[in-house]
């Protein structure tokens, strides 16, 4: 096992790994102490959080287990690290730390939304997820808490995830298309995927057999991508803007889901055109187009926890 640390205070901007980890972008990771999503305002723990990060392109190829925890500071912590490899690279793809954070949120409009959002979670950054995970993830997000979303990817791990040991401990890794494929609906609704249950069958059996590849996205226009995604079963325009957003990179990427709609109703009313792609094209503007998905983020994590 390697152990490492990073210094908070050597990255462009702040970083807070719990409001990160915990704000409804990932639901990858556990926390060790097990009250992962247990509170909505969850922001500057010092907690372990553990997963198994399937491989990346270009970034890993094999499955890596990995924990991290942060001690200190946004601004002058320490994100200590332990895992099977050298798992610098892959905690600063994970967590964005190559984005200038400051100059991203300076960036974005002075909307005192906005400014309200990035001052009660300072330090929060988009996650770069695995796309098949985060794909399967978002699928089971409908008209779901985050709480349970959470579950539902805890149980699909440790029943049909490989387990992966790291310093004596076991971990399950989350399943291979392949490995999901194979399940019966039956076998998925007993996980309390309800509904969701044949969605992820087929959309993991369209990756298994290549039908279709969620990665083929990223390498695409912005609004071409959301389309692509929406070719998997049980992937509507906002779970596909979740994958883009939370795993591809696509940070202009503005999901409507509830609190963002609520948003829109009560603060921008402007922006509301009667459909998916004209609203979201609207909101994208009014959160300065390029960054809004980071926008978005923070605001939905505020508005969920309270804000006001």
């Amino acid at each position: 096992m390697e152990r490492g640390a990073i210094d908070i205070a050597e990255l462009a901007g702040p970083f807070d790994l719990q409001a990160t980890v915990e704000s409804g972008q990932s639901y990858l990771w556990n926390r060790a102490d097990g009250d992962t999503y247990a509170d909505l305002h969850a922001h500057g723990g010092d907690e372990w959080y553990e997963t198994v990060v399937s491989p990346i392109p270009g970034v890993v190829d094999e499955r890596v287990p990995l924990r991290v925890r942060h001690e200190g500071g946004v601004h002058d912590g320490t994100l200590y690290w332990e895992s099977a490899t050298d798992a610098v690279p892959l905690i600063e793809h994970l967590f964005r730390l190559d984005d200038d954070l400051d100059a991203i949120l300076d960036a974005t409009p002075d909307l005192p939304l906005l400014e309200r959002a990035y001052d009660a979670y300072e330090g929060m950054r988009l996650t770069r997820d695995p796309v098949f995970p985060c794909l399967i993830s978002f699928i089971c997000s409908a008209q779901m808490r985050v709480a349970r979303i959470h579950g539902m990817q805890r149980r699909l791990r440790e029943t049909y995830g490989d387990v992966v040991e790291l310093g004596g401990e076991r971990y399950h890794a989350f399943p291979t298309p392949e490995q999901l494929a194979a399940r019966t609906e039956a076998e998925l609704r007993d996980l309390s995927l309800g509904y969701r249950a044949p969605y992820v069958q087929r959309t993991a059996e369209m990756v298994a057999s290549g039908e279709a590849d969620p990665l083929t996205a990223a390498d695409l226009p912005y609004e071409e991508a959301r389309e692509s995604l929406t070719r998997f079963v049980g992937v509507g325009d906002k779970v596909a803007d979740c994958v883009l957003l939370f795993s591809l990179g696509f940070l202009e990427a503005v999901p409507l889901d509830t609190w963002i709609r609520t948003t829109i109703e009560e603060y921008y009313p402007d922006c509301e055109r009667g459909n998916y792609a004209e609203t979201s094209r609207a909101i994208r503007e009014r959160f300065g187009g390029e960054y809004a998905g980071y926008a978005q983020t923070y605001v939905f994590y505020y508005l969920r926890a309270g804000g006001e």
